[in-house]
């Protein structure tokens, strides 16, 4: 049997973790399609989990919409439920959400975490345990959409101050507050990995 050496992305690539639904604030949908030009306009890949709804539809979208490069990650049992957009650069249907999870994050140099509910904490969480655990040094950056997030970092606070986590743990989340702020944050990461790789 041979193995072979997958080779490295030819671009950066950003994935984003985000709401299958729009919210209730219009500035969340606003943002992230803001996000999806950015992140085709700086010639990154976009990696999400393939919906074509809510916030996810929004990034994915107006990243197609400037010739972005996408590519989405759905498992088989959400291909209704989160609308599977198949018009995309790569898409890929998993067995499992845990699946899916892996290639998205396997396939990216940086993450992005848009507001969203239960299904974006939990992604969000297990890359900062990860991040944690030196598992790995990928930036995570929350775009805290009008202080979305805010109630989040206080918790992170709270646990911290609790003495269940160092104040390291801060350090690994980057909140900005604008999609022109985090692509500008995006480009500076991204750079840095890239010097740092070659």
């Amino acid at each position: 049997m041979t193995h072979t050496t997958p080779r490295a992305p030819t671009r950066p690539s950003v994935c984003v973790y985000c709401g299958s639904r729009a919210g209730a604030n219009p500035s969340f949908e606003r943002e992230a399609q803001k996000l999806g030009r950015a992140i085709a306009g700086a010639g990154w890949q976009l990696v999400y989990g393939a919906g074509d709804i809510g916030l996810m539809g929004a990034v994915a979208r107006s990243a197609q919409a400037v010739g972005g490069d996408t590519f989405g990650v759905i498992p088989v049992h959400l291909l209704e439920r989160e609308v599977g957009k198949r018009d995309l650069s790569r898409f890929v249907v998993t067995e499992t959400m845990h699946e899916r999870k892996k290639v998205m994050f396997m396939n990216a140099q940086a993450i992005v975490v848009l507001p969203g509910g239960a299904g974006s904490l939990d992604e969000l969480f297990e890359v900062l345990t990860w991040r944690q655990l030196g598992l790995h040094a990928k930036p995570i950056f929350l775009l805290d959409t009008d202080g979305y997030w805010q109630p989040l970092l206080a918790l992170l606070r709270h646990v911290i101050d609790q003495g269940f986590a160092d104040e390291s743990l801060m350090g690994y989340l980057t909140p900005v507050a604008t999609a022109e702020e985090l692509a500008r944050a995006l480009r500076a990461a991204l750079s840095a990995r890239s010097a740092v790789n070659e």
